[in-house]
């Protein structure tokens, strides 16, 4: 597709609304699995992918669709706090997904947040991956300063899972799913940038006007850069972004006429 950084590798969507971005990406991630029932699924957490959640749970229980083979890695969580926190990514993920679905308990992997030899800990993260033969589909979200999983900007972003800290920004992004911003923890566990891109299949959501100025940014670039990590997926060979028209919006803007990049709505 003409004009995208990513040139003929990324797949374009832009929906409406929210609504219809999740039933976009459910059924994205309801055919992969019923194409392969055994599927290696990445899964994100935050508002997001809430809304494709509440979709593939509809499939499960209108349409049968079969989760009992499948196999889900997160991609990150908070640390240092334990897996029954309510605030926990791990508490996030049975609440609105996995206690709705006929997925097996042994085919959940999310990373655990107080665990204390962390090095070996995220090293044996990886190899559970690369066990299971890497993940099929990858479904990310992006924070408004360009982060993917809690790989945040920097100087050198890491490779592998690992611990990480905290932008000011992501904190505060973060402090509405808490009481106060002082119990967002500062650190986090996280996926780092070669285990997703070495995922399959990659897809991007991004709904809402506080995403577009990031938006905007990352489908007008023409380089990868570490103060944007979400620019490294413009370099995967399987990747599509669906956005809603609030998150679209100021790219939207910038297409020149005659050289408008293919959209599928």
């Amino acid at each position: 597709m003409s004009g995208f950084p990513g040139g003929d590798i990324m797949r374009l969507i832009i929906e409406d609304d929210f609504k219809k971005l999740s039933k976009r990406a459910a059924k994205i991630i309801a055919n992969a699995i019923i194409k392969k029932p055994d599927l290696v699924l990445g899964l994100a957490t935050g508002s997001t992918p809430l809304g494709t959640y509440k979709e593939l749970i509809k499939m499960y229980n209108k349409e049968n669709l079969d989760f009992s083979q499948v196999v889900t890695f997160n991609l990150d969580e908070y640390y240092n706090i334990s897996q029954d926190d309510k605030n926990s990514y791990n508490y996030y993920m049975h609440e609105n997904l996995f206690k709705h679905i006929n997925i097996k308990e042994e085919n959940i992997n999310i990373p655990k947040g107080n665990v204390k030899e962390i090095k070996d800990y995220c090293k044996e993260y990886d190899k559970k991956i690369k066990k299971c033969g890497g993940i099929d589909l990858q479904l990310l979200g992006i924070g408004n300063n360009g982060h993917i999983g809690f790989n945040e900007p920097d100087k050198e972003l890491n490779l592998r899972t690992h611990l990480t800290k905290l932008t000011k920004s992501t904190i505060e992004a973060n402090a509405r799913f808490f009481n106060s911003i002082k119990e967002v923890p500062d650190r986090a566990i996280t996926m780092g940038l070669s285990s997703i891109m070495n995922s399959k299949k990659i897809l991007l959501l991004a709904s809402g006007k506080n995403k577009t100025n990031i938006i905007e940014e990352l489908l007008t670039k023409d380089k990868a850069t570490t103060e944007i990590p979400a620019s490294a997926l413009l370099m995967h060979s399987n990747l599509t972004v669906i956005l809603d028209e609030d998150a679209a919006c100021n790219y939207k803007k910038r297409m020149k006429k005659g050289e408008k990049d293919e959209i599928i709505n």
